[in-house]
């Protein structure tokens, strides 16, 4: 009698790849090799781009503070040196918000960075 060895155990796993490729093109959805390697691909890319997008946003909360702050005819960098010395905690995200949405409380934070600058 032929030995069994790990029928269930690795069909399921083959199956749990090819469940994640579903959506791919091309062999890369149906042959096990191929959707292994695409699917491995894209785990290590998630992985990666966890981080990136957390740089990515912060860079674009930058920009929107720097455009909202020079509008006043101050610069980036001198907001938030004058903003650090007032000892307003207030982080990137929440000053681009304020810039977007609310521009009379974003001003009085600039009138605040420009007396203690």
């Amino acid at each position: 009698m032929p030995r069994a060895t790990n029928g269930t155990v690795s069909r399921n796993r083959r199956k749990k790849i090819l469940k994640m490729a579903k959506g791919y093109r091309s062999a890369r959805s149906r042959a096990y090799r191929k959707a292994r390697e695409a699917v491995e691909h894209g785990l290590s890319y998630a992985y990666r781009d966890r981080r990136v997008r957390k740089r990515e946003f912060r860079r674009l909360w930058i920009a929107r503070i720097n455009a909202a702050v020079r509008a006043e005819g101050m610069t980036y960098s001198q907001f938030m040196h004058g903003l650090k010395k007032a000892n307003v905690e207030l982080d990137r995200k929440v000053l681009s918000d304020l810039a977007i949405r609310d521009m009379d409380s974003f001003k009085s934070l600039i009138e605040t960075a420009r007396t203690h600058h």
